[in-house]
């Protein structure tokens, strides 16, 4: 069992990010790309790349990264139109940390089931040393539809250790952690998605954390 909390859960954090250390962090799904905005303002010495098959959400933010500092204009951070799918090839080796917070449609299903060819692109774009954090928050209720459109299965704990472990390891992702996080944690979460979703009494928070491996391990 590989379960439990990682550390920035804890209440005296200020965020739920993983322990960066430097080099380039990637948000996959970046949506209208908050996370990646705040988090390279508070980190002006690491760059982030936020991806997003739609750019219309990342409209305000795109632009607002372009002005004068003073303005809120950033030199570290850039946005990239492309889906999982179909990365691209320029990315390839180039993160340190990878980022998937609220994915939907084709990315959920990709990293709720562990598809072998969606996560080896992923792992395309990692450095060799690359740690991958998903957080997926579900609602068993509210969220049926889209499950059973996705032929999803129940996202719990016991599917990552059944299931999960296994098939991101085909895609050289080493699950090093995975739990759910409490309620009291939903503030910290960066991500616009987080905001909209608090309160939602029955919705949980699953999360993991891979470590890239080689293809030897």
């Amino acid at each position: 069992m590989v379960s439990g909390s990682i550390n920035s859960t804890d209440e005296n954090s200020e965020n739920l990010l993983l322990p960066t250390s430097g080099g380039v962090i990637v948000d996959l799904g970046t949506g209208d790309g908050r996370f990646v905005y705040q988090s390279a303002q508070q980190n002006p010495s690491r760059f982030y790349i936020g991806i997003d098959a739609s750019t219309g959400a990342l409209e305000k933010i795109s632009e607002k990264i372009h002005r004068k500092p003073a303005k809120g204009g950033l030199k570290n951070v850039l946005f990239v139109q492309a889906a999982v799918e179909d990365l691209p090839a320029d990315l390839n080796g180039i993160a340190d940390e990878v980022h998937i917070h609220f994915p939907w449609g084709s990315l959920l299903k990709a990293v709720a089931t562990g598809n072998e060819t969606i996560l080896s692109k992923i792992r395309s774009i990692c450095s060799p040393d690359a740690l991958l954090e998903v957080i997926i928050g579900v609602d068993a209720d509210k969220d049926r539809s889209e499950f059973e459109r996705l032929q999803l299965e129940s996202l719990t704990e016991e599917f990552v250790e059944r299931t999960l472990i296994e098939r991101y390891a085909s895609a050289r992702f080493k699950i090093t952690e995975f739990g759910n996080f409490p309620a009291t944690t939903w503030p910290k979460l960066c991500t616009s998605w987080a905001q909209r979703l608090e309160g939602g009494g029955t919705r949980s928070l699953l999360f993991l954390i891979a470590k890239c491996t080689s293809a030897q391990d």
